[in-house]
């Protein structure tokens, strides 16, 4: 009989981690074939439990999969080699950079997948920022090593100046595109052998070891080859820090696995690299009553926060289901926990996910995702307790770059964009405003993609056929003061106020200058860019 893990031992094994990357860098190919890798899957898209075959697990709703492209978070846990591994997948394209921001909230690593001939891209930066604002530590996987590729060592080069992190090659390439060979495992010494694979190969493999030495290592390299690899390899011994763990774990240095997530080729390493050195649930600012804590995995009490809403992952249903990550305890089906502002919540169906597929989950623990169906009762940013009295440091909504009018084709159904644009909002990737004058929606957005997105969503999941028009308003900024300050404000402002979907009241500003300009009027009001949940 398997004897049961402590909470605090279960907790221990979790490994959360994000990926993120540019678009096109190969996140959600790496995605997948980590799923293979660590037997989540049968087939590149196909779950073992059901058998069948499917396309790219994280991209499940239907505009991903007609376009190709990530514009959600999705979640997947699978256990492997003695850890419980959550996945985060996150969208790549910069228009959904928000729903990415929130997600890292949850994440205690990251994989920062690069483009072996690209290197460093605008979005990935973007990303690592948000990364070292939370000291998240980051692992860099150099993917489609099999096409061309710049040096290992401009790349290595790239990573240390741009990113100012040292570069820990755990393994080293023997050429690229065409001439790739494989990679030598520079810690243990031997070559890890590249084939590309067949197209019909019925499970992922592990890649074949040779020794550095002798006869064998013959066979796979030329001798040129070999002679190159050993030199560029001493080379990478005395240039880069040897790994330390400390180092990667205060964010000061990223080892770095190269491969071909296409070609499935170093993600068994990458995974093998993850379960070795990822950091555990790791503690969470909060505050309990008392004043500011640091939450960590030793506190019996199970705490948690809401860190993603998704709508209608179920079209057959209406459902809108909050994605929590768990801090801390033994969460078990059936507790009834309370937000911080004393909401009480009854989670007698709480979700596992795989994607978009989910399980009922009779039991998880601190660093666990798991989701909790609901219907409006939870907000991102939502801290949840046993007592109630925890509050962890708030998610923000970040003022929108776009601003678009919304009108619904059929006039009858006025009452249902209402309620659909509310949902969509709900989730926290695009934010919904009502004029305190005036009868229509504005919607706000980081890019244009995402009006795109909700035109397709709302017909697809609501059947509404909606129209985005110009707005006259450019950006938003909540506003803060005195009850007294906030009433001559509004009041000199009515054509410009609205109300966010917490009821927040919002000044729609026709430029940022007008912002800056009616910011030195008004001294005791404050405009701010960003609101904390």
């Amino acid at each position: 009989m398997t004897a049961t893990l402590s909470p605090l031992d279960e907790a221990r094994r979790r490994r959360t981690f994000a990926i993120i990357s540019h678009p096109d860098a190969g996140k959600t190919t790496l995605t997948e074939n980590l799923l293979l890798a660590g037997g989540a899957i049968r087939l590149a898209g196909a779950v073992r439990a059901r058998g069948e075959q499917r396309r790219t697990r994280s991209d499940w709703m239907k505009i991903e999969r007609e376009r190709g492209i990530s514009v959600t978070a999705s979640v997947m846990t699978f256990d492997h080699d003695g850890c419980m591994f959550n996945l985060l997948d996150t969208p790549g394209h910069e228009d959904f950079s928000e729903d990415t921001y929130r997600t890292l909230t949850a994440a205690d690593s990251a994989v920062m997948v690069l483009d072996a001939a690209k290197g460093i891209e605008p979005q990935t930066l973007k990303l690592f920022e948000v990364c070292r604002l939370r000291d998240i530590p980051i692992l860099t996987f150099i993917n489609k090593m099999d096409r061309e590729a710049q040096s290992p060592f401009d790349l290595l080069q790239e990573v240390q100046d741009r990113l100012a992190l040292d570069p820990s090659p755990l393994f080293w390439p023997a050429g690229s595109g065409n001439r790739f060979r494989g990679m030598a495992d520079l810690q243990r010494g031997d070559f890890l052998v590249y084939r590309r694979p067949s197209a019909d190969a019925p499970e992922e493999e592990a890649s074949e070891r040779v020794p550095l030495t002798g006869n064998s290592i013959a066979g796979i390299l030329a001798e040129d080859e070999l002679a190159s690899l050993r030199e560029e390899a001493e080379l990478a011994a005395i240039g880069y820090k040897s790994f330390d763990l400390t180092a990667y774990l205060e964010g000061h240095m990223t080892p770095v696995v190269f491969g071909s997530a296409l070609r499935k080729f170093g993600v068994r390493e990458l995974l093998a690299t993850l379960g070795a050195f990822a950091p555990p649930p790791r503690a969470q600012k909060a505050e309990d009553g008392a004043g500011p804590i640091e939450l960590g995995i030793d506190r019996d009490e199970v705490t948690g926060f809401v860190f993603k809403i998704q709508a209608n992952m179920d079209p057959n249903h209406r459902d809108r289901v909050a994605f929590v990550r768990l801090c801390s305890g033994r969460f078990t089906r059936g507790m009834r926990l309370k937000t911080a502002s004393g909401k009480q919540i009854n989670v007698h169906n709480p979700l596992l996910f795989f994607a978009q597929d989910r399980e009922i989950a009779d039991e998880a623990f601190a660093g666990d995702v798991i989701g909790v169906p609901n219907h409006g009762a939870l907000r991102v940013g939502d801290s949840l307790s046993e007592a109630g009295k925890v509050r962890f440091q708030g998610i923000p909504n970040f003022a929108p770059e776009i601003l678009r009018r919304v009108r619904v084709k059929d006039p009858l159904k006025q009452k249902h964009l209402k309620i659909a644009l509310e949902s969509l909002a709900e989730e926290g990737v695009t934010q919904l405003f009502r004029p305190n004058l005036g009868a229509d929606f504005i919607v706000g957005a980081v890019g244009a993609l995402q009006f795109e997105v909700m035109v397709e969503r709302l017909a697809t999941e609501y059947g509404l056929d909606v129209i985005f028009e110009a707005s006259p308003f450019q950006t938003a900024r909540w506003t803060h003061g005195a009850r007294d300050e906030l009433e001559k404000f509004a009041d000199r402002h009515k054509a410009q106020m609205a109300t966010d979907i917490d009821e927040a009241p919002v000044f729609l500003a026709k430029s940022t200058w007008e912002v800056n300009y009616t910011a030195e009027k008004f001294p005791k009001v404050r405009l701010t860019a960003a609101k904390e949940r």
